[in-house]
């Protein structure tokens, strides 16, 4: 029999412990105890959706129990159970990915404890194992992204594209491998695309979502002649976009002249850099999610049934907007 080393569960079981103990003094004339777990903190956007569930919680006279998984599945399961085991009212988190969480799920149900998914969605068999999913709709996202692609490249009178080729050559960027916000963006963006031939997606490829791996990324593309001209950079996030552009410009490449770039999350950076024409498409996924969670937790903490599925509300900014006229992000 192996001999296993219990000591980090133990003193992460006694850390949650001391917060549940404080927690619970403290709510119990406010009722509720909220168990959130976040992905992590890879990029502005992430940031500022933790602030927005924070700040929520505070507003509403919620208790909420945070756990931040780093992008590790593994933490944020042993973080749910944890919830489970403190007996918390709600439970909510964001999916790293999509599969594996049937367990875990069951073992909240059993507790008799609502579980609400955040921002990514994920795949189940059994969907009754959680009580609703809040967040954007990636899919609408993605296809946005393809919209946008379509006036851009096909003359409105003669419904032919226009490039210095035969086709559009497209490089993408995708997100975290077995995300819903990559599988899903990816699906869109291709769903629009598949009934016009002249549209090629000639090399796609993880950049987890980061600004770093975006940067490396970009520069190895760069360096495949093979490729040949590259008309469209499609970004699964502002962080990678921002890489891919430091990479260009290091390159003397025009960014949004040399090649158009379409990025997703609509960050205050992306937004400056649309401004500036080095983007020609933010596709707007709405982090602000916070007071949405509170609101359908409370209703959870009552066992009130809620919409199975609410996206967030969401915009597209273009090079063709007044963008004088968007308003600061916030983050």
């Amino acid at each position: 029999m192996k001999c296993r080393n219990f000591a980090p569960l133990i003193q992460l079981f006694f850390s949650f412990f001391l917060l549940f103990s404080c927690a619970k003094k403290i709510t119990e004339s406010k009722g509720i105890i909220l168990g959130f777990s976040q992905i992590g903190s890879e990029s502005a956007w992430r940031n500022c959706n933790t602030r927005s569930v924070q700040e929520a919680a505070a507003d509403a006279g919620i208790q909420i129990l945070f756990f931040n998984a780093e992008q590790k599945q593994e933490n944020q399961i042993k973080a749910i159970r944890s919830f489970i085991a403190y007996q918390v009212d709600v439970i909510a988190f964001v999916p790293i990915v999509s599969d594996g969480w049937e367990m875990v799920l069951e073992e909240a149900r059993e507790a008799e404890i609502p579980v609400l998914i955040c921002d990514r969605e994920i795949n189940i068999k059994n969907e009754n194992l959680y009580a609703g999913y809040l967040g954007t709709n990636m899919l609408r996202e993605g296809r946005s992204a393809a919209e946008f692609l379509l006036k851009k490249f096909i003359d409105p009178d003669t419904g032919e594209i226009v490039t210095d080729g035969k086709s559009v050559k497209i490089v993408e960027m995708r997100g975290t491998e077995g995300s819903s916000p990559t599988n899903m963006r990816a699906e869109g963006f291709r769903d629009v695309l598949a009934g016009y031939s002249g549209f090629e997606i000639i090399y796609s490829e993880s950049g987890d979502f980061l600004r770093s791996k975006g940067y490396e990324l970009m520069c190895k593309i760069l360096e495949k002649p093979e490729l040949g001209n590259i008309h469209v950079v499609y970004s699964h996030n502002d962080g990678m976009t921002l890489g891919a552009i430091d990479a260009m410009k290091e390159r003397g490449i025009k960014p949004g002249e040399d090649i158009v770039i379409i990025s997703i999350d609509a960050e205050q950076a992306a937004i400056d850099a649309l401004k500036r024409g080095e983007i020609n498409c933010v596709v707007e996924c709405n982090p602000k999610q916070g007071p949405d969670i509170m609101h359908l937790a409370g209703l959870l903490a009552l066992k009130e049934t809620i919409p199975r599925v609410i996206f967030m509300e969401e915009r597209v900014f273009t090079e063709w907007d007044d963008l004088s006229a968007i308003a600061p992000r916030g983050y």
